[in-house]
């Protein structure tokens, strides 16, 4: 049996996939990551738990999430967060601007990638990133 929740795929495999692919795979991770985050800072409850997991996964406040990471990146990760940014995107939410829909297609891919590769130590430290000032605001 395959454990989804531990995997790693080869080099090969990954680059195999697409960049809407990985985000589409990073986007599952970064909802994860925020309703995990939630909880635990027990900031809300029932509707306002997802009230508050909407705001922090809509594409301005991941855009502006991307932007606090991106001196971090090393010069791999920084090649997939372009390769997200780079995708083809053909439609875009009313609520965002296309630059902020490909900057959060462009960090969807990025956690997409560092989770296939079980890097999970890495999107730790970049989420733990992206979080501090709503960590202050506690």
């Amino acid at each position: 049996m395959n454990d989804y929740f531990n995997v790693h795929l080869p080099e090969d495999q990954i680059r195999a996939i697409s960049s809407i692919g990985l985000a589409h795979l990073g986007d599952g991770v970064y909802e994860l990551l925020v309703r995990t985050w939630l909880c635990a800072h027990g900031r809300a409850t029932g509707r306002g738990l997802h009230r508050a997991a909407v705001e922090l996964v809509k594409a301005p406040a991941q855009a502006e999430r991307a932007e606090r990471i991106l001196p971090l990146l090393t010069e791999e990760e920084l090649a997939v967060y372009k390769r997200g940014r780079n995708a083809h995107v053909h439609t875009i939410p009313h609520s965002a601007s296309r630059s902020d829909y490909l900057k959060a297609t462009a960090l969807e891919c990025l956690l997409g990638d560092l989770y296939l590769r079980g890097r999970r130590e890495r999107i730790n430290e970049l989420f733990a990133v992206m979080m501090e000032e709503e960590q202050d605001a506690s």
